[in-house]
């Protein structure tokens, strides 16, 4: 719920989406762009478990939020290299899942939500990967047939992984890229 007005500064007090009783102005609510990078060598996927909340313990694929107009593309390249150390290289676009990120911190609080661009990835060799511990515990390098039981974000992983592992078994992890940033 936004507490109040962005154009006139009145109080809100509706859960968006809500026109301010005031000035009329529209407020929405708007999931926040991110991305994820599903990174694979020989054939198993790295994937990073969470230091932080949410989902601390869970395990993930390395990624964050967009900064301003960043394309998800580089947001995904430029999260992987931070989180794990390791340099990669987009190579195709798996789908595109918008997921519960933060729950209500009260009643009268509204969910925040994340639109996360996933895509797949390879490390740029040679290669080395070191987990920045403020973010991630740790990482591990997991088989199709093996990802562990306990993944983020928990609504959307069993078809987020499912839908990565048809790829890979189909070999249509590089798919095209039209809009690939230069």
């Amino acid at each position: 719920m936004p507490p109040f007005c962005s154009a006139c500064g009145a109080r809100i007090g509706a859960r968006a989406p809500v026109l301010c009783p005031s000035c009329g102005s529209a407020h929405w609510l708007n999931a926040s762009p991110a991305a994820c990078a599903l990174i694979v060598h020989e054939g198993r996927l790295l994937l990073t478990r969470r230091a932080i909340e949410p989902w601390r313990g869970l395990w993930c694929a390395p990624g964050g939020f967009c900064d301003g107009a960043e394309h998800p593309i580089r947001c995904a390249e430029r999260e992987a290299l931070e989180e794990t150390g390791m340099q990669i290289r987009v190579v195709g676009y798996l789908g595109h899942w918008i997921s519960e990120y933060a729950p209500p911190a009260d009643a009268a609080s509204e969910a925040q939500y994340c639109a996360v661009s996933y895509y797949h990835a390879v490390p740029v060799h040679p290669f080395e990967t070191t987990p920045e511990r403020a973010e991630v515990a740790d990482l591990a390098w997991f088989a199709a047939d093996d990802l562990p039981g306990e993944l983020a974000p928990p609504a959307d992983a069993p078809q987020i992984y499912a839908a990565w592992r048809v790829a890979v078994l189909d070999e249509r992890a590089g798919a095209s890229l039209p809009d690939v940033p230069d």
